[in-house]
């Protein structure tokens, strides 16, 4: 096919193409790392697994643990739209309530599971480790700009700052709690999502008794 210009070849990817690219390939990085370990795993088997090259996935990645990346980044912004959107006075877990349940998009419920795996694996996996806080280092900023839009205050303001410190190391120990003691492949579908509600839930009540 010739394109504009006398160009041939394949049309560009668009971008949404290139995120569901990025996810897919995330998500069987991490089938191929819970089943052989990290270290077993090669570009060329996530890529194999995916239905593209080897050289594909290094374009979209720089190594095999960030792979994973697109599953650990996926609920930042929306977290960020509910700080936003928490109105003054009110408990600071009733900004989640439509970001909590199954079908949210927090986390996808398709993805639960394969994220509560992942996390799992951080506890042995160092590559894994360090992809999964970078991601909470690199939210931290966009929860601190949504609650000083909240509050009305400069972006640099010290108070916001440490407000979205507070409330990211309280959204990670939550993550974490539930993936290493509730989300082991065993418990049913319905009680892993009460479990996940009523943590998030209670970091949520922890953290607002400093962020109120």
């Amino acid at each position: 096919m010739t394109a504009a210009g006398g160009r041939t070849g394949r049309p560009p990817l668009t971008e949404e193409r290139r995120a569901e690219t990025r996810l897919e390939i995330a998500r069987a990085a991490v089938d191929l790392f819970v089943a052989q370990g990290v270290a077993a795993t090669t570009g060329e088997q996530i890529g194999e697994a995916v239905g593209v090259s080897a050289r594909t996935v290094w374009r979209y990645f720089p190594s095999k643990e960030a792979c994973v990346r697109p599953l650990f980044a996926a609920g930042i912004e929306v977290v960020a739209d509910c700080l936003r959107a928490w109105r003054p006075g009110r408990p600071l877990e009733e900004a989640f309530e439509s970001a909590v349940p199954t079908d949210s998009r927090l986390v996808r419920g398709p993805d639960r599971g394969t994220i509560g795996a992942l996390v799992r694996l951080t506890r042995t996996e160092p590559g894994l480790r360090a992809e999964w806080l970078q991601t909470y280092d690199e939210a931290e900023p966009a929860f601190a700009r949504a609650l000083a839009e909240r509050s009305g205050l400069p972006a640099d303001d010290l108070r916001p700052t440490i407000q979205a410190a507070m409330f990211n190391a309280a959204l990670r120990a939550a993550v974490e709690h539930y993936a290493w003691r509730v989300a082991d492949g065993t418990t049913d579908p319905a009680t892993a999502e009460a479990e996940l509600t009523t943590t998030l839930r209670s970091a949520l009540a922890l953290v607002a008794t400093g962020v109120a």
